[in-house]
C-alpha cells in the first residue's frame, strides 16, 4: 500500500476578520487500504484529505505521498493520487460518457483508436457500457458519480481520495458507489458523513474543530464521533 504522511501540516486562510485556522498542525501516517475521515461540516476533514493531492497547500509543515513531497513534486503526486468530488458536475466536462473517459486517458494512450477502445472497456467495467455515446447530462445522479469515478480510475492511480462521493445520491446508489469504493484495489481515503460506510473501513480519522480528535480502528472511531455529537447537542 502507498504511504500517506502529514508532518505537522497546518492550513490557515485570511478572512475579513483576520487569519482563520482551517487545520491545526497535524501529523499522520496512513498505510491502510481503506481510511475514512469523518467529522461535522466545517471541521477540516475535506481540507485534510485535499492536502494529499495538492488541491490544498499546507501553510506550514509537509505532505508526503510514498516519499514524494507534494509541494515539490506535485505533478508526480497527482499522477499517483486521483480525486473524486462530491458533485460529479465538477469533473464531467465532455459531451458524452466515452469522450469524458477518453479525456482522462489522453496522457496514457496517444493513439485515438486505442484510447477510445480502452475508454469503452472502462465504461463496461463500471456498468456504463450501454451509455457510451449518451450525453453526460442525461445520466442519473448515480450514473454521473460512477462516470466521474470511472474517469479518475481509468488513469490507474495508486490512491483515490473521495470527498463525500455519496452525499448527493439516493440510498440505492449510495450502496452501489460505496461497495465499488470499498472493493477497489487502490488505497482509498474516503471523506464521508455515511457512518455505516466509514465503519466498513480499516481505519477512521475523526476531525473536530480543525484537529484530529480520534485516529484508530473504524468501529471505535465511529462510536467516538457519535459520542462527540451527543455531547455537543
Amino acid at each position: 500500500m502507498p504511504v500517506l504522511e502529514l508532518h505537522a501540516a497546518a492550513v490557515t486562510v485570511d478572512t475579513t476578520d483576520g487569519e482563520r485556522v482551517v487545520l491545526h498542525p497535524t501529523t499522520l501516517r496512513l498505510t491502510e487500504r481503506r481510511v475514512a475521515v469523518i467529522g461535522a461540516n466545517g471541521s477540516g476533514k475535506s481540507t485534510l484529505a485535499r492536502l494529499f493531492n495538492g488541491l490544498v497547500e499546507p501553510t506550514s509543515g509537509r505532505v508526503v505521498v510514498d516519499g514524494l513531497d507534494v509541494a515539490r513534486e506535485a505533478g508526480a503526486v497527482r499522477r499517483r493520487v486521483g480525486f473524486c468530488f462530491t458533485d460529479p458536475a465538477a469533473q464531467l466536462v465532455m459531451p458524452t460518457c466515452v469522450e469524458d473517459v477518453e479525456l482522462s486517458l489522453r496522457r496514457h494512450e496517444r493513439n485515438g483508436a486505442r484510447r477510445r477502445a480502452r475508454a469503452l472497456e472502462v465504461l463496461e467495467r463500471y456498468g456504463l457500457g450501454q451509455h457510451a455515446d449518451v450525453s453526460v447530462h442525461a445520466l442519473s445522479g448515480g450514473q454521473k458519480q460512477l462516470l466521474a469515478l470511472a474517469g479518475v480510475l481509468a488513469a490507474e492511480p495508486a490512491v483515490l481520495v473521495a470527498d463525500e462521493p455519496t452525499t448527493l445520491l439516493d440510498l440505492a446508489n449510495t450502496r452501489r458507489v460505496g461497495d465499488l469504493l470499498l472493493g477497489l484495489d487502490q488505497q482509498l481515503l474516503l471523506v464521508t458523513h455515511d457512518l455505516d460506510l466509514a465503519a466498513r473501513c480499516d481505519r477512521v480519522v475523526v476531525v473536530e474543530d480543525a484537529r484530529v480528535r480520534y485516529d484508530g480502528p473504524a468501529e471505535a472511531g465511529v462510536a467516538d464521533y457519535v459520542a462527540s455529537v451527543a455531547e455537543r447537542s
